[in-house]
C-alpha cells in the first residue's frame, strides 16, 4: 500500500469514526465538528470566537448563530467574554461536552495511543512531519 493509500484509508477510518460519534451523541455533522475544533483548540491554549468557528466550518453567520444557541442549550458550550477584548466574545466548552466528548471517544483515543506506542520516537516524527505536509497540501492557504 503506498502512503496516499493509506492516508485515504485513514481518512476513511475517520469518517466512520465520527459518522459512528454522530449517531453516539445524537448530533449532526457541523455540531460535532463544531465540538471537535474547541476541543483541539483548548488543548492549544487558543481561545475560540465565534468568527472562528464560522471559518473553520464554513458557514454563515447565521448558521454559526444557530449552531451556538443549539450547543449551548444542549449544554455543550458557554458564551463569554473575551480575555483581553471587551467588545469580543468567545465561545468555551462545558465540563459536561469534555466529559460526553471523552465517553464517546476516549477508548478510540486509548487505542490510537496503544498503536502509537510501537513506533520509536524518530518514526513517530516522521509520521508527524508527514501528516502536517499532508495536511498543509489539504487546506488552501487563506
Amino acid at each position: 500500500m503506498s502512503a496516499l493509500e493509506a492516508v485515504r484509508a485513514f481518512s476513511d477510518s475517520l469518517d466512520r469514526m465520527y459518522a459512528a460519534m454522530r449517531g453516539d451523541m445524537d448530533m449532526n455533522t457541523t455540531d460535532l465538528g463544531a465540538l471537535r475544533m474547541l476541543i483541539i483548540r483548548e488543548q492549544q491554549g487558543q481561545v475560540v470566537k465565534p468568527h472562528d468557528l464560522a471559518t473553520h466550518l464554513a458557514i454563515s453567520t447565521a448558521s454559526t448563530t444557530k449552531l451556538l444557541d443549539r450547543l449551548t442549550v444542549a449544554g455543550f458550550l458557554t458564551r463569554k467574554p473575551h480575555p483581553h477584548d471587551r467588545r469580543a466574545r468567545v465561545v468555551a466548552l462545558t465540563d459536561e461536552a469534555r466529559v460526553t466528548f471523552r465517553r464517546h471517544f476516549g477508548e478510540r483515543l486509548q487505542r490510537m495511543r496503544d498503536a502509537a506506542t510501537t513506533y520509536t520516537d524518530a518514526e513517530l516524527r516522521t509520521i508527524v512531519r508527514f501528516l502536517a505536509d499532508m495536511e498543509r497540501a489539504m487546506v488552501p492557504e487563506t
